[in-house]
């Protein structure tokens, strides 16, 4: 997916999308941004029904002059303490203490997004270290890689849809479990010890997985729900950067 702000042009389509009825997944997938950056450009610059892109534009103009100066500098143990604790977390969900590493800096770094020399500095390991683990991430969908035009290499992103989109992957591979192991059953009988064993695995992972997807459906709807109740602020960038 592209970063970088959205464009004045990108606003135009949105109003266009929203003006043709398209629903903000549609106008997602139109411009090729993450859902969670059309839902929340439309929640704060007058919804649905009152979205309009040149006064949408304006107000972000004016909102990037009014952000306030950073915070203050955090306690590098406290940091450090938090990180470690998040990839115990993130190891205990299967994954290498390495990749949860580089998920856990990704997470608890305020840009949410790094380039792959940034995480080699951070983590002092090796580029075939942290290439292995990015590989993993992007595999199960849990980061995105954007082009930075400014510095000609990759950064590696964290936003609202991170863990939808893992969700979604695992619900995929379940479906996938489902239709092998039904293959399976007929293959060496419906009837048999066998057939009978892989066809309850394969009901199993389709009921898995159906209930899933009902699932990532429902908490996209509460999700897009909160953010058009969200009250506007001054400080939230453009483009997501870090889970909320």
């Amino acid at each position: 997916m592209p970063g970088g702000r959205l464009t004045h042009q990108d606003r135009r389509q949105i109003a266009d999308g929203l003006t043709q009825g398209l629903s903000p997944t549609e106008i997602a997938a139109r411009l090729n941004r993450p859902l969670s950056t059309i839902t929340r450009e439309v929640a704060r610059n007058g919804g649905p029904d009152g979205y309009q892109a040149d006064q949408a534009h304006q107000a972000t103009r004016d909102r990037a002059r009014r952000r306030p100066p950073p915070q203050g500098r955090r306690d590098p143990k406290t940091v450090g303490e938090l990180e470690e604790q998040f990839t115990t977390v993130m190891i205990d969900t299967g994954l290498s203490r390495m990749t949860a590493r580089v998920l856990a800096s990704l997470y608890l770094t305020d840009s949410g997004s790094l380039t792959a020399a940034e995480l080699t500095h951070k983590l002092q390991v090796s580029p075939a270290s942290i290439s292995k683990a990015i590989g993993e991430l992007e595999r199960q969908e849990l980061i995105r890689r954007e082009r930075d035009p400014r510095r000609r290499r990759d950064r590696y992103v964290i936003d609202a849809d991170a863990w939808f989109r893992g969700w979604l992957a695992s619900a995929r591979q379940n479906t996938r479990l489902a239709s092998f192991a039904h293959q399976g059953a007929a293959t060496l009988g419906a009837t048999s010890p066998a057939g009978i064993r892989l066809r309850d695995i394969g009901d199993f992972f389709d009921h898995v997985s159906h209930a899933m997807l009902q699932a990532a459906e429902q908490w996209r709807q509460a999700y897009e729900r909160s953010l058009r109740e969200r009250p506007p602020t001054g400080s939230q960038p453009d483009e997501p950067t870090h889970a909320r």
